[in-house]
């Protein structure tokens, strides 16, 4: 039943739906946002890949523009089985909204290519991203579209990206076209623990406006990477137990709480997997086990659409706050408002990463590098500020937090888009 949902699953007609329900509850009429009811920009691409026995391969690579009202269009690429034109359209609207929360001067953006990377060499990889950016060329650049890495890219493949612009642009260094970059090439302090970080920030702000504390409390996180394993970490430090973790390598749960130090150290070292992972009190649970536990906050930290009509029913936890982007679905959202659970949706509370991005970006631009405090003191204070804008919509029009975050981020892209002016 939850194979054949999943599969009927769309995640753009999901964005829509939440869209056209903003402008209603806005009363706005739908002739002030019908042009972000489709992206500005999609373009797909072959990527021929010469391999490394001397055969070539070619896979299909995507790179959508959603709107650039606001600004530059932003997002990540990944590299993924499940990546397809749907998918990339709604996380392209997705970083829309998301950069329109945190009040940021970018449009959304989103690319990836279908492929499996674990099954590709390390040069086969290099090759296979400076190919996709030679391909997706005419359309990006420092002041129209600047990637950014997403599930299986990380900073090394985003100085392969810089590398192949640069090259193709005369040949000097262009640090702008892209974030999430190593250090050395004008990668910015703060970014790898952005997201993570944001997602604690936000939630820390919702429990203060509910008059809650945070020490006690209890935590199950799907995926434990960049988002979960950083988000485990620093709930940890305000007094958040992290009971269970599902991953790649399956789900374990300690009552008593992971030893998330340990556990994070061990999946660094592991492919960013728990596989194999043991400590005292630990035990493995069933994926159906895990969405049922009695915790008080649920980080869905993995892919798209894993809170669904199947499983939400079953949910005990009184907080979800997305890492991930789309992870639940409408049918979910629905039955969790009725159950009262408060949904933090993705839209703000894994703005982090992009809002870092911006600051990476900035600092490129300028050519001048902050420091590590100053970078999370704004971050602090951008999506603090974002939490606090989309709580006062939330109460005063008596809409959920993610209906409350998407009328904030309509209202905003809206207003540019009246105050530009319809070209031509």
């Amino acid at each position: 039943m939850e194979e054949h949902m999943a599969a009927q699953y769309n995640p753009y007609d999901n964005m829509l739906t939440i869209l056209e329900e903003a402008g209603k509850k806005l009363g706005m009429p739908r002739n002030d946002y019908i042009t972000l009811c489709s992206p500005e920009r999609e373009l797909i691409v072959a990527v021929p890949v010469v391999m490394d026995d001397g055969r070539t391969e070619v896979f299909k690579g995507y790179r959508v523009q959603h709107s650039s009202a606001r600004g530059p269009c932003k997002g990540g690429v990944r590299f993924h089985l499940d990546v397809c034109l749907d998918e990339v359209k709604a996380l392209a609207a997705w970083m829309t909204w998301k950069c329109a929360v945190a009040n940021i001067p970018y449009g959304g953006a989103k690319g990836g290519i279908c492929v499996d990377p674990s099954k590709l060499s390390r040069n086969e990889v290099m090759r296979m991203t400076k190919r996709y950016i030679a391909q997706i060329l005419p359309i990006i650049g420092p002041e129209k579209d600047i990637p950014g890495p997403d599930v299986n890219v990380d900073g090394q493949v985003m100085a392969w990206m810089m590398d192949a612009y640069s090259m193709l642009h005369g040949g000097y260094g262009i640090p702008a076209i892209v974030t999430g970059k190593p250090l050395e090439i004008g990668g910015s302090l703060g970014r790898v623990e952005s997201t993570g970080r944001g997602v604690v920030i936000t939630l820390l702000s919702y429990l203060a406006q509910v008059g809650q504390k945070p020490k006690g409390k209890t935590a199950a996180i799907q995926g434990f990477g960049n988002v979960g394993g950083i988000g485990a970490k620093l709930m940890h430090k305000e007094g958040i137990a992290t009971v269970a973790v599902s991953d790649i390598g399956g789900t374990i749960y300690n009552p008593k709480g992971i030893n998330v130090e340990k556990a994070f150290e061990y999946a660094a070292k592991n492919n960013k997997s728990l596989k194999g992972y043991s400590e005292a009190g630990l035990k493995t649970i069933s994926l159906e086990e895990f969405w049922s536990l009695p915790v008080d906050i649920l980080l869905p930290a993995a892919l798209e659409n894993q809170i669904n009509a199947g499983n939400a029913k079953n949910i005990q936890a009184k907080v979800i706050i997305e890492g991930s982007n789309g992870p639940t679905s409408v049918e979910a959202d629905a039955i969790l408002d009725k159950k009262g659970v408060a949904v933090i949706p993705d839209i703000l509370a894994n703005a982090g990463g992009v809002v870092v991005s911006y600051f990476e970006w900035v600092q490129n631009l300028s050519a001048f590098a902050w420091d590590e405090d100053d970078i999370n003191s704004k971050l602090s204070k951008v999506m603090t500020n974002a939490f606090n804008d989309v709580w006062q919509v939330s109460r005063e029009k008596k809409v959920p937090l993610r209906m409350a975050a998407y009328m904030v981020a309509l209202s905003r892209v809206v207003k540019a888009h009246k105050v530009r002016g319809l070209f031509p």
